[in-house]
């Protein structure tokens, strides 16, 4: 337990948690409605357009982050453009965009003299090192994500749980799903350091699909999902300093082992009297 203790004295920890914490709350409450959307997938493919915009800041000797952002939005849109006009199911418009941006920060890494390590903790996550700047980066964007989820949260459920009465209530689908794509590519950005852009995807989903298997109702589903997603990340940092494993590993794996146990033990959120 000392050894745990001084852990949270050292200043690179203390980064790492305040940006965890910040990108957990904003992945938890996005990832419940991405869920019930049955939009899950929609994280892994903006990723592939965040690698392509770590590739760019790289290339061209940019902080990555901001380029990754930049590409992504705007790649968010795009994709929201390609649903809508084409016709195109969802997961085939996520496979067309994903593909763009792979192939895309795939030639940027060939172009350039050799891969830069760097583009590994993008990749694979390494919170540990994160920076004072990509911290209050992070906590400025996961503060946007949160506050434009709580001001839409009634256009969000509307159009997550019955989309024909949104729209008689004039509530516009369309901006819905606009709105939503553009937060889950700023909420892939901001999870690349923590878990990388190979599992970010997983800061969304499990939380969220853990806490939908115990609420009974759906404030029930938002409040434990952030309890999961804080948890796990909290968790999973301790459990990287004392056992000296990658910190995108401990939180991703420990998040889906609370699932499995959720899952298989039957727990549910407990009905007043």
């Amino acid at each position: 337990m000392q050894v745990l203790w001084s852990s949270f004295q050292y200043g690179f920890f203390q980064r790492a948690l305040l940006a965890g914490l910040g990108v957990g709350l904003a992945c938890a409450l996005l990832g419940v409605f991405l869920v019930l959307r049955k939009d899950a997938m929609i994280g892994h493919g903006l990723a592939h357009i965040s690698f392509a915009g770590v590739a760019v800041g790289l290339f061209f000797g940019w902080l990555p982050l901001f380029s990754a952002l930049g590409l992504t939005v705007v790649t968010a849109g795009i994709l929201v453009k390609i649903r809508q006009r084409a016709g195109v199911y969802g997961d085939t418009a996520i496979a067309l965009v994903s593909s763009f941006g792979f192939a895309l920060g795939i030639l940027l890494v060939s172009m350039s003299e050799g891969l830069n390590v760097n583009l590994f903790a993008y990749l694979f996550g390494d919170i540990l090192t994160i920076s004072t700047l990509e911290v209050e980066i992070s906590l400025i964007l996961a503060a946007v994500v949160v506050l434009v989820i709580i001001f839409s949260f009634r256009d969000f459920l509307f159009a997550t749980f019955d989309p024909e009465a949104a729209q008689v209530a004039g509530i516009p689908e369309k901006r819905v799903e606009f709105l939503l794509t553009i937060l889950a590519g700023v909420t892939v950005v901001l999870g690349m350091k923590v878990v990388g852009l190979l599992l970010v995807v997983a800061l969304m989903v499990i939380p969220a699909a853990s806490a939908l298997r115990v609420a009974r109702n759906f404030r029930q589903a938002l409040l434990l999902a952030v309890v999961f997603s804080l948890s796990e990340i909290m968790v999973g940092l301790c459990l990287s300093f004392l056992l000296d494993i990658p910190a995108s590993a401990g939180i991703v794996l420990l998040g889906f082992t609370v699932y499995l146990v959720v899952l298989f033990s039957g727990i549910r959120w407990p009905r007043r009297i």
